[in-house]
């Protein structure tokens, strides 16, 4: 088969769950022998590199702009799809497939399959028109393609409860190559076991103000360990208001760290060997961060969303969403009770292995794009012997 996929920013992932998904899940169809496209962003993907992994990178310009950044490259992603022979055309994120209803209009013979992470319009990043419009790409995700993913089962529900439709359920995955290397942690001083994490994008809804406000409150009641740190990986996207907001919050506090956006053996090394991690987030779809610190057997203190709920199972520990005095109870009771939580962090370590591994999860998209294909030729068949 030749797939395309259309939404994302680009490949490698420097940052991003919809990046990650699409990465890992291109790389793996390619070693099942299928050619494999993804269209990236000239402000995210380096020009140069034309294959990753086997995967063919399509680079296209985009308005680097918070509103058009992602719309104007889905545009120009797929006017140029609508040249191209591909037989699964395959749309990430609401906002993205928006977009999807002209490959059905205009190229009728390709599959259209879209993965429905999040309903982005709760993230506080986007004013009103910007929501009305992601409400609108979330109809068109569910209503236009010959298949929909959800990738949990709390979108798979709400989208057979919203538009009647029933959503495939494939799940993110997570990608865990835990070390003993400890060498990238000097660069912030770092102690094994000596810190609480918090990997994301700065952006509002994933609520590392609250995490920060927690962190505080204990380190001025001397509520934990002496030296201990809070540390904060990633970086904004188009929110450099909240960005500086965090930093003047965190303001002459040492134990504080902030390491912008890491990637390949220094965020393997902060995963690796950090105590707990914390996912304070408002909204979500189903954090790959959250998922992959599980996989390093770091126990998760989250939020009590659904999808968070629904990521730990019974393997974590919970606080209330937004609270940021139930979260320093929770957090202080975590950092004095060090077996528990390793227990906890064995647990969820158990349940990402056996509930959101990649290599599964690219079978079970690719025996979808399969059944797509067969349903074609049964039709065929069907037709041909009425015909006779």
């Amino acid at each position: 088969m030749r797939i395309a996929f259309i939404g994302q920013k680009g490949i490698p992932a420097k940052a991003g769950g919809v990046e990650k998904h699409v990465e890992e899940l291109s790389s793996r169809l390619v070693k099942h022998g299928h050619e494999v496209f993804v269209y990236v962003r000239n402000n995210y993907t380096d020009k140069n590199i034309a294959e990753y992994k086997g995967v063919k990178l399509i680079h296209l310009p985009c308005i680097s702009t918070k509103n058009l950044d992602a719309i104007s490259h889905t545009f120009l992603a797929t006017m140029h799809a609508l040249f191209c022979r591909y037989d699964i055309i395959h749309y990430q994120a609401i906002g993205p497939s928006s977009l999807s209803f002209l490959i059905r209009l205009f190229k009728p013979l390709a599959f259209l399959v879209s993965t429905f992470h999040c309903q982005d319009y709760f993230h506080q990043k986007w004013g009103f028109w910007a929501r009305c419009y992601l409400k609108f790409g979330e109809f068109i995700t569910c209503k236009i393609p010959h298949k929909t993913i959800a990738i949990s089962r709390i979108l798979q529900k709400y989208s057979w409860k919203k538009y009647g439709i029933r959503a495939a359920f494939i799940p993110n995955g997570a990608t865990v190559a835990a070390t003993d290397e400890k060498d990238a942690l000097a660069r912030w001083n770092l102690t094994e076991k000596k810190y609480v994490l918090f990997v994301g994008r700065l952006i509002q809804h994933k609520g590392a103000h609250y995490l920060i406000e927690a962190f505080k409150k204990l380190e001025d009641a001397r509520k934990m360990p002496p030296d201990f740190k809070l540390v904060i990986v990633g970086d904004g996207f188009h929110t450099d208001n909240y960005v500086k907001r965090l930093r003047q919050i965190s303001a002459g506090r040492k134990n504080i760290i902030f390491t912008g956006a890491q990637t390949g053996k220094t965020l393997i090394q902060i995963f690796s060997h950090a105590y707990l991690f914390v996912q304070p987030s408002e909204s979500e779809g189903l954090s790959l961060a959250l998922l992959e610190a599980m996989g390093y057997g770091l126990a998760p203190l989250v939020s009590d969303i659904p999808e968070n709920l629904e990521a730990i199972g019974q393997a974590g520990l919970v606080f209330r969403n937004k609270s940021i005095d139930d979260l320093r109870e929770k957090m202080e009771n975590a950092l004095n009770e060090s077996e528990k939580i390793k227990i906890i962090g064995e647990c969820a370590k158990e349940r990402e292995e056996k509930e959101y591994d990649w290599d599964s999860i690219a079978l079970k998209t690719l025996r979808l794009y399969e059944n797509l294909i067969n349903s074609k030729k049964n039709s065929f068949y069907v037709w041909k012997s009425k015909r006779i």
